[in-house]
């Protein structure tokens, strides 16, 4: 007897469905099982937003949800770089570095051209864009020549005295 395969094979989501599991609980089910790597693991990290001191943040790092207030603990090894002339990090959508003079500045991260994520680079003392390389100055203004066209928002820092907490609002 010929079987036809288009008519005798089940296709995986009606075998799923036949066995009374929605996709979220079959899901649920393989990230709790041995495999937990293939849901635990993402190539690009969440950006912080609103958090509490136990990642190192506190306050609004999200200019699309009110006005930019936060605080960073910088013994925190998420922002201990920011102690180090050179280090950058990203937090909510707003890039904080140490640039050169041991000076922490925070701009608006988003390249004002095609969205990319601007960069702190040491050596010449700007925010480079990862996509089309445009370059802004530490106060967040464009440079010369550059595909962006529009400044980003620089941010005000306040960095406590003792040098382990930095404030950073509009």
């Amino acid at each position: 007897m010929k079987t036809n395969p288009a008519i005798d094979q089940m296709k995986r989501g009606e075998f799923l469905r036949s066995l009374g599991l929605s996709s979220a609980a079959l899901m649920s089910f393989y990230c709790l099982g041995t495999t937990m790597t293939a849901c635990s693991k993402s190539s690009d990290p969440a950006p912080a937003t609103t958090s509490t001191n136990s990642t190192g943040l506190t306050g609004n790092a999200d200019s699309s949800k009110g006005p930019v207030d936060f605080t960073l603990d910088l013994t925190h090894a998420d922002f201990k770089s920011l102690k180090t002339v050179g280090g950058y990090a990203n937090v909510g959508d707003i890039v904080v570095a140490n640039s050169k003079g041991n000076n922490i500045v925070a701009i608006g991260r988003i390249c004002t051209h095609q969205g990319g994520n601007l960069e702190y680079q040491l050596a010449d003392d700007v925010f480079r864009c990862n996509i089309h390389q445009s370059l802004y100055g530490t106060d967040g203004k464009v440079k010369p020549n550059q595909e962006a066209t529009k400044d980003v928002k620089q941010y005000k820092t306040i960095l406590s005295a003792d040098g382990n907490k930095l404030q950073v609002k509009a």
